[in-house]
């Protein structure tokens, strides 16, 4: 149905509760009701002056506005103070007025290079909530799931640069390099040579063997290239997260996107280490010997997928080769045997057959191709550790637990992608990805736990509103009575230090009236009952007249 009030509507001055406006099942009242966000303070009080420069912007607001843009999956900071300055519920969760001003988009950005930069404080926030998470005891740890996604960073494709990276060592390089050692020695050979005393490394720009030549960003240097099967090539992070069978995060850890998730997963299980994890699920890409042995010697179960061998199509898989503990050989499908030869420096026992013997061999054309027809066969100095994760993985149970992945740390993925802005990022620098990553996944739980205390009913009441102001609102909607202001002024520009005064009349709405509210005029549509109150703007004084007598249930 249309309209010709529109306009007058516009133009008419109102008188209302901002607590009204937002509806009681609102995600960001229910926020608000279940997190005390208090606790920002004693993190951040180290980081303000109290005696110096000019206040500051409310720390707990700061923190709340990407808050906010993380939770509701806004594209950028620019776009989310403009959302702040026409949502009326976004402005209620910051605690601003209607006519206050709201930060400009610049001001997280500058407070975080000034004052948060190079802290842990975003980390911190994701563990407090996580606690609370805890205190209901809606976190079972037994059971984790692991596994990585990949953030687009903000580079340019086109702006590449070539650049010498050495690989990162992996965090068993130093143990492994002991058993080698340790097992060269069993089997009456030398030690091997440390790679910084091997003068057999070559020199130069390419470097030695752990250096190599990788793509660079210009604009975002710390991003790596990556590539995934069919996908795009893009500059992006990967972020390693862990969460349990109920779809609790409970850590997360952020790296280069050239990374394999064997060489980042360690700074993830440091974190999540003696949270009473019983067993740990990931994909094929954490199954590593190194990873295997760490996970199984901390006592906890590592459930591993099958892996597809690497054998070129029509030769023997490693499998058909039946490795003899005792005698510490192999023995080849046609029964012949592979010695042991030496223990390579990536800890790989080598196992040669005889090529003389091979030669005539039928099955040689599905053995080697070897011009010698010698075939080699290699074994992993941690390989029973893989063997006893195959042997978990066929127990009672942890096919159906591993079938759990997609409806876990898959699912999360995905929300956060497609709900919280997560496919990409409009930051620079490692360090804010670590921040975006933070308040994101605090923001997932959050609002997984705030879903679940309200289903249950443990959701605080909110403070009565028991105000003169409020109730005489509501008291007048329900009743049909209209409201005069005496002098006409705008609240904002007319503000002082001295105040100003609005005089509200109470008048007995006509038939007429309550058609056309905009007809009421003291001296000819209504007569004035009574002086309600008058309210010093800037004071924020309401005086009521005769409450007792006309508002018998105000409290």
């Amino acid at each position: 149905m249309m309209t010709q009030n529109a306009d007058k509507k516009r133009e008419q001055i109102q008188m209302f509760c901002m607590d009204d406006m937002v509806p009681q099942d609102h995600l960001l009242r229910l926020i608000d009701k279940a997190i005390d966000w208090s606790f920002i303070y004693d993190l951040v009080k180290d980081r303000y002056s109290p005696d110096n420069g000019r206040p500051g912007i409310d720390p707990v607001m700061l923190i709340k506005i990407p808050f906010i843009q993380y939770l509701y999956g806004i594209k950028s900071m620019r776009q989310t103070i403009k959302d702040i300055e026409v949502n009326i519920a976004y402005r209620w969760f910051l605690g601003l007025e209607m006519m206050d001003k709201v930060p400009h988009f610049s001001t997280f950005g500058k407070n975080y290079t000034r004052r948060f930069k190079d802290t842990d404080l975003f980390e911190q926030i994701f563990s407090h909530i996580l606690q609370e998470c805890y205190k209901f005891k809606l976190i079972d740890p037994s059971e984790v799931f692991v596994d990585a996604t990949h953030v687009k960073a903000r580079a340019n494709n086109k702006k590449v640069q070539k650049r010498i990276a050495r690989e990162e060592t992996l965090f068993f390089e130093e143990l492994l390099e002991k058993e080698i050692n340790k097992d060269r020695e069993a089997h009456g050979k030398r030690p091997l040579k440390k790679k910084d005393d091997d003068t057999n490394t070559p020199s130069g720009p390419s470097g030695g063997k752990n250096e190599k030549t990788v793509k660079a960003s210009t604009s975002d240097p710390e991003s790596g290239w990556f590539r995934k099967g069919e996908h795009k090539n893009v500059f992006a992070y990967t972020v390693q997260t862990a969460c349990d069978k109920n779809g609790w995060i409970l850590g997360y850890s952020v790296h280069p996107g050239n990374l394999h998730d064997s060489r980042t997963f360690k700074s993830l299980y440091d974190k999540l280490k003696g949270s009473g994890i019983e067993t740990l699920i990931a994909d094929a890409g954490y199954k590593t010997p190194g990873i295997a042995k760490l996970l199984i010697d901390d006592g906890i179960k590592p459930l591993l997928p099958y892996k597809r061998p690497m054998t070129k199509e029509g030769y023997f898989k490693k499998y058909e080769y039946v490795y003899d503990e005792y005698y510490d050989c192999y023995i080849c499908p046609n029964n012949q045997i592979l010695s042991y030869r030496t223990t390579n420096r990536d800890g790989y026992r080598e196992y040669k057959s005889c090529g003389s013997v091979c030669a005539g061999c039928p099955y040689l054309a599905q053995c080697t191709g070897s011009k010698e027809h010698v075939k080699v066969v290699t074994r992993h100095i941690w390989e029973d550790y893989m063997e006893l994760c195959e042997e978990l993985r066929h127990t009672n149970g942890m096919k159906e637990l591993y079938s759990l992945r997609k409806e876990t740390i898959e699912r999360i993925f995905g929300s956060a992608k497609e709900n919280h802005g997560f496919r990409y990022t409009q930051m620079f620098g490692k360090a804010r990805m670590e921040m975006k990553a933070g308040l994101t996944f605090a923001c997932m739980n959050l609002k997984k736990l705030v879903k679940l205390k309200a289903k249950r009913g443990l959701l605080k009441e909110g403070s009565p509103r028991n105000s003169l102001i409020s109730y005489i609102f509501r008291f007048l909607k329900k009743s049909g009575f209209g409201i005069q202001v005496s002098k006409p002024l705008c609240l904002q520009s007319e503000k002082s230090k001295y105040g100003f005064c609005i005089s509200v009349q109470l008048y007995t709405a006509v038939p007429d009236i309550k058609r056309n509210p905009t007809q009421l005029n003291a001296s000819a549509s209504a007569v004035p009952d009574f002086f309600i109150f008058s309210w010093m703007g800037s004071k924020g004084a309401a005086h009521p007249v005769r409450p007792d007598n006309w508002f018998p249930n105000y409290t």
